[in-house]
Formats: C-alpha cells, structure tokens, sequence
C-alpha cells in the first residue's frame, strides 16, 4: 500500500502506495492558499528532498542540499520547515493527499496480487525513494510519526477491500481487515527490505494467496462480542 510513497512507483516524487500503509485518518498537513509562489516553492522543495535522498540517502540530506537542488534560498526552507526530519514529515505528509484506492478486480486474491506488485514495483523503482524513506524514519522521529500517519491512511484505504470480499461471501462475517492486509502485504517488505531478496515475480502472488486461504478459512475472523452481535 504505497502512495508512491506508499503505493505503485515512486517515480513521480511521490512516495509510493506501500506503503499502501492504513486506519484513521492521518493528521492532515498544514495546508496553504493553493496556487502561486507558496505552492510552487512547496513543490519544487518536496522533489527536492526526494531527489537528493534518493541520491545520497539520509545521511546526504541537508537543509542547504535541498534549497540548492530547490532553487530556493535556505532561510525560506529552514523558516517553513525547519530541519530534514520537517522536510521528511512533509514529504510522507503530501503523499497522503493524493486519490489513490486499491485495486476492484471482483476477487480477494486478485486484489491483493495486484496490492503487493505495486509494493513490489515502488520498492524496487530505482532510486530507491520508497526504501529510503522507510530507512529514514528510522533516524527522525518527525519522519517516524508521518510515516505512521501514511501506513495509517493506506491500511484505511484498503479495508475496502476485505470489506467487498465480505460483501461478495468470499470471507466470513467479521474479518478482521487490517490484520488481513498486513498478513498478505508483510512478506513484501520482509523479503525485499529485511532478506535484500532478489525481485521474485511470483512473490506478491503467492504472498497474497496464502493470506486469502487463512482468511478464508476464518484466521482473521473476530469473536462476536460480549453483547452477542451474531
């Protein structure tokens, strides 16, 4: 569930739809006028960012890199953002305004095959922006936050899914949706972040197979509740 930052690519500066990341609605950015100076600058300092972690890393990012590649003076990036882990919150924050929604194909298996090979797809877009942003939020904790608002707004987005296959008899009556897409989405990042796994075709296939069979067979069905709700 990559934006791209989450979500398929990440060739667009964008991060990718992995993070397809989740449940509440993520805080939403600061937002300003649209249009005009204030938006244009916004844009080009945000590509910026991407560009330059993309090419150095998180260690090579600097305020000063950034307005340099920007064509904006330093003090208007430091004044608005403030240091790299602003620029990085920025950078997670904006991907989640964009209208991305997981695949319709009208099958729970088909859905999350095609859900994982864009997670593949981003992880594996050369530069490696949706890695890095990942590997960054490891450093910042105001990466760290907004990394977890954008997982947020992904899994969120992609309940829908479960919902549908629910809707369609696929799975049974309260199956859990979350639960679900982290077991079907999981093995992407665990082979291609975590093993360093050389790009298997067949992987967001089998990864999602495997999680529709559990669901299927009720692995992430909930009890009903105390109150007997069926």
């Amino acid at each position: 569930m990559t934006s791209e930052a989450s979500g398929p690519g990440a060739e667009d500066t964008r991060p990718a739809p992995s993070l397809k990341q989740t449940s509440a609605p993520p805080r939403e950015p600061t937002r300003r006028r649209p249009g005009g100076r204030t938006a244009r600058i916004r844009t080009q300092v945000l590509d910026a960012v991407l560009a330059e972690l993309g090419e150095h890393g998180y260690d090579g990012l600097s305020v000063e890199g950034v307005a340099a590649r920007a064509d904006v003076h330093r003090t208007t990036v430091y004044r608005r953002w403030g240091d790299v882990g602003g620029l990085l919150a920025d950078v997670l924050d904006a991907a989640s305004a964009d209208d991305w929604q997981p695949p319709d194909t009208g099958s729970l298996e088909s859905d999350l095959t095609l859900l994982n090979q864009e997670i593949q797809d981003a992880l594996l877009a050369e530069p490696p922006i949706v890695a890095a942003l990942i590997a960054a939020s490891f450093r910042s904790e105001k990466a760290a936050e907004a990394q977890r608002r954008l997982w947020e707004d992904r899994y969120a987005r992609c309940e829908i899914t479960v919902g549908r296959a629910v809707m369609r008899g696929e799975l049974p009556p309260r199956t859990d949706a979350r639960r679900l897409l982290i077991a079907a989405t999981a093995p992407m990042y665990h082979q291609l972040l975590l093993l360093h796994t050389p790009a298997d075709p067949r992987l967001p296939g089998r990864a999602a197979r495997t999680a529709a069979l559990a669901a299927v067979a009720g692995a992430f069905t909930e009890p009903p509740s105390a109150g007997g709700d069926g």
